[in-house]
């Protein structure tokens, strides 16, 4: 289990030195009862603080961030009043000077000594922190141990990006409340940072020494501007090389060029999202903040490789509509990436609203706020594939290709088995040259024989075009914001 860290720890290994400076004004416990003060002196006198958070503006690598520190040694870093007027006030100033929030929580939950009037002071700070993301600002949030109830159930869980100590006890309710409630002991486990983890619930596990290297790289993408390009853009192609049927088989060879690869040789600080944070992962599909040839943006792909070992379900593409929802929040581009041999078909993907999550994906992509670009990178079969295609851009490697169902499968439908399948590819027009012809997809990158040995050259040269496609449709806002 995970030691408890102090708000003294927070700032003596994770904000710059000398770098924090309070916001804190002194708190009237006068109109508490006396036993009441009694027990807020004997906590003011153990924890070295007036209550249980501190708040401040500080610097992590040089960037100013807002803070919002939980003490635990004050009443179990319980939320009273007094606390949860200081953390709304502390969010909306971070608000109004425009700067990240970094919060850090180690508490009980909400202060009993207080009740209902506290409880309900959560709605206060819960408000506070989402017209902080309204303003597109971002919110970091770092959870210690333990982390419980309201707490947890409230500014703790509203992180675009969160993550936890290792071996941090989190969870809504107190193993110790349980017990009582129960007469048996919480299962061991389940509360736990590293299963959260695994879980989808929170996106990784660090410590308080690992997170400024977190939040410098984190922020470097939500705030830094782009950086120059480096990668070398390939002349677009204007038709295929080889016929459909060749091409799809190239993308189904076992080292074909992935999203795995895009990110390796194109991204820049990129750091993976777990998960939709609400209690679902699905390891077909990859989230990431990144800077693609240094543009910062949001990435939602298929990995082909995870597809391999299991198909991609509904919780992969409620993954997709978080990392698009984080985009419209954080203001960033979007980039999808489209590799795959079809959805999982079977009765738990029904139950678990394939159809529905392939139509709201189709949705929110249709309705982004921000610039989109899609890349059709290797196979694109069926709905799956189609919940990721709207984008203001459409990129496709040369070879790639979509289609309502597996050319087998379309053979099966029309002939009634599998022999006309290459037929039936060309006949459907599923190419991305087909598609570029059509108008569905606007830019063709070539694919290079030397590809088949070195896939990352196609890699660096997908993660070019999406990259100036992001640039010119970067412009093309601005100019029309001048307008």
């Amino acid at each position: 289990m995970s030691a408890r860290r102090t708000a003294s720890d927070l700032i003596e290994h994770v904000l710059d030195a000398d770098s924090f400076v309070s916001w804190d004004e002194p708190i009237d416990v006068t109109r508490w009862p006396e036993s009441y003060r009694r027990e807020l002196a004997r906590a003011a006198e153990r924890s070295g603080r007036d209550e249980s958070v501190i708040t401040g503006r500080a610097t992590v690598r040089g960037r100013p961030v807002a803070v919002v520190a939980s003490e635990f040694r004050f009443l179990a870093g319980s939320i009273g009043e007094d606390a949860a007027r200081r953390i709304v006030t502390a969010v909306r100033r971070a608000t109004a000077e425009r700067i990240p929030v970094l919060a850090t929580t180690a508490s009980g939950g909400t202060r009993m000594q207080e009740g209902t009037p506290a409880f309900v002071r959560m709605v206060d700070i819960s408000r506070a922190i989402m017209a902080h993301k309204a303003a597109g600002l971002p919110y970091l949030v770092h959870l210690g141990h333990p982390t419980t109830g309201g707490v947890y159930a409230s500014w703790g869980s509203l992180g675009h990006v969160t993550v936890a100590e290792p071996g941090a006890l989190v969870g809504f309710l107190g193993p110790k409340v349980y017990e009582v409630l129960n007469h048996r002991p919480f299962p061991e486990g389940v509360q736990t940072a590293e299963n959260l983890v695994a879980h989808g619930i929170i996106d990784a596990v660090v410590s308080a020494e690992d997170l400024p290297a977190l939040v410098d790289r984190t922020l470097g993408i939500l705030v830094d501007p782009p950086k120059p390009s480096t990668l070398t853009r390939r002349e677009p192609a204007d038709g295929a090389d080889l016929s459909t049927w060749e091409a799809i088989e190239r993308t189904r060879t076992p080292d074909r060029v992935g999203v795995r690869d895009v990110l390796r040789v194109g991204g820049e600080d990129t750091i993976r999202l777990q998960g939709t944070d609400e209690g679902e992962h699905d390891s077909a599909m990859i989230v990431a903040l990144t800077r693609l040839d240094g543009e910062p943006c949001v990435v939602v792909g298929q990995d082909r490789r995870a597809q391999a070992r299991s198909p991609m379900g509904p919780a992969a593409l409620r993954e997709a509509r978080r990392g698009m929802r984080l985009a419209n929040e954080l203001g960033l581009p979007l980039v999808s990436v489209i590799d795959t041999p079809g959805a999982e078909l079977s009765p738990a993907a029904e139950e678990g609203a394939l159809a529905g999550e392939i139509a709201r994906c189709i949705a929110s992509m249709s309705t982004m706020s921000v610039p989109t670009v899609a890349v059709l990178l290797g196979q694109g079969c069926g709905g799956g594939a189609l919940a990721l295609f709207p984008a203001d851009v459409v990129v496709a490697a040369q070879n790639a290709w979509l289609s309502p169902l597996p050319p087998e499968g379309a053979s099966a439908i029309v002939h009634g088995d599998a022999d006309h399948a290459a037929e039936m590819a060309a006949a459907q027009r599923v190419s991305a040259a087909d598609l570029l012809l059509a108008g569905h997809v606007h830019v063709l990158v070539p694919e290079e024989d030397a590809d088949i040995l070195e896939p990352v050259g196609l890699a660096r040269a997908v993660a070019a075009e999406a990259a100036t496609q992001i640039r010119r449709l970067r412009t093309e806002s601005s100019k029309e914001g001048a307008r």
